[in-house]
């Protein structure tokens, strides 16, 4: 079974993607800032991870730049899931190493089809 870090500080879209993942045969772990998640990044590397943009501590761009720098393991998956929808904020992402890009909000279909688009469905 794949598994999938969801890092957003919003407990309901942390929820509400769990749900989805776990539909899609995901074991789901969850961080609630991009610190917490690259604690568990570094512990055990996931295979895909659907990163928020804007959070306490450390925001998604400072967490995927520290995570496309870190040795050794085998890289994610790196699925932007963001309010920031402009194309600056788009190029930035891609640019730093995210491999799609999901706008809030989001349901099923949008994840399993961006999930099957990198390959990890």
């Amino acid at each position: 079974m794949k598994r999938c870090l969801v890092v957003d500080d919003s407990k309901v879209v942390r929820m509400v993607a769990r749900k989805i993942l776990e539909s899609l045969n995901f074991q789901i772990e969850e961080a609630e800032n991009g610190q917490a998640a690259m604690d568990i990044c570094k512990r055990a590397m996931p295979d895909a991870i659907l990163l928020d943009w804007n959070m306490p501590v450390m925001n998604g761009m400072d967490f995927l730049k520290g995570l496309r720098r870190m040795d050794g393991s085998k890289q994610p998956v790196v699925v932007f899931c963001t309010t920031e929808n402009d194309l600056k904020h788009i190029q930035e992402a891609i640019t730093a190493g995210a491999d799609e890009y999901i706008m809030k909000p989001f349901d099923s279909e949008i994840i399993e089809s961006k999930f099957n688009q990198v390959g990890l469905l």
